[in-house]
């Protein structure tokens, strides 16, 4: 079958009728990328913090969230989130009560809530396309940690992965935090993907694990000694 997108006479037919959307949504996205770079290059150094947002205020990992930020911010950084419940909530809680810089880069969706009551409002903001978002959290982050979470950490968590292994950015910490909960990913990357030769050994040199906030913030200051905090991606 000869699929076109316009008839003997030139008319547009149904595989045509999305054309314009798809060239104004170029615009769109550009709006997006202008206003976040905007707003983002002057909050300046920041730690992105991912999580579950699933997670309750009463579960330990929702405290030690809170908890890290709190440290964070008493270093100096910024705490970046995607501006939800569970964890997000949580570490922008710390980095809200400590009064430091408090970041949610946040997502329009159906049925959803809006940005929890700890981002401040002169530091937040939606998108409408996640991949947009996506840039936001690593592009201004010194640092990325992890904690327990679903599908969405997961991405979050290789494709920064990804992009240091590659250079696309330069190499920042990245920490997973809670050990119970990575421990059963971090041996399947250790000896099945080694074994079966789809990273190098020392791709998992790229990230930490730990327990503690006091140590999970250390890694992130000595890195910090030797380097210059800056924006990331190669252009």
């Amino acid at each position: 079958m000869d699929f076109k997108f316009r008839d003997e006479n030139g008319t547009p037919n149904k595989y045509r009728s999305g054309y314009d959307g798809d060239i104004w949504s170029v615009f769109k996205i550009m709006g997006e990328f202008v206003e976040g770079y905007d707003k983002l290059f002057r909050v300046g150094p920041c730690v992105s913090i991912f999580g579950s947002a699933r997670t309750k205020p009463e579960n330990e990992y929702y405290k030690l969230a809170t908890e890290f930020a709190a440290l964070l911010t008493d270093k100096g950084f910024g705490v970046i989130t995607g501006g939800g419940p569970g964890i997000m909530e949580a570490a922008n809680r710390g980095a809200y009560d400590s009064e430091g810089k408090s970041v949610g880069v946040g997502i329009q969706l159906p049925h959803e809530q809006g940005l929890n009551e700890f981002v401040h409002r002169n530091y937040s903001i939606n998108f409408n396309y996640f991949f947009v978002r996506k840039v936001m959290f690593v592009k201004y982050s010194q640092a990325l940690v992890v904690f327990p979470g679903g599908f969405g950490t997961l991405d979050e968590l290789f494709e920064s992965l990804t992009l240091v292994q590659t250079k696309k950015i330069s190499k920042i910490p990245i920490i997973l935090f809670g050990s119970r909960y990575w421990e059963g990913l971090v041996q399947w990357i250790d000896t099945t993907m080694k074994e079966w030769g789809t990273i190098s050994d020392h791709d998992t040199d790229l990230f930490h694990i730990t327990d503690s906030c006091e140590e999970g913030v250390q890694i992130i200051t000595d890195f910090y000694s030797k380097e210059d905090p800056k924006p990331n991606f190669y252009f």
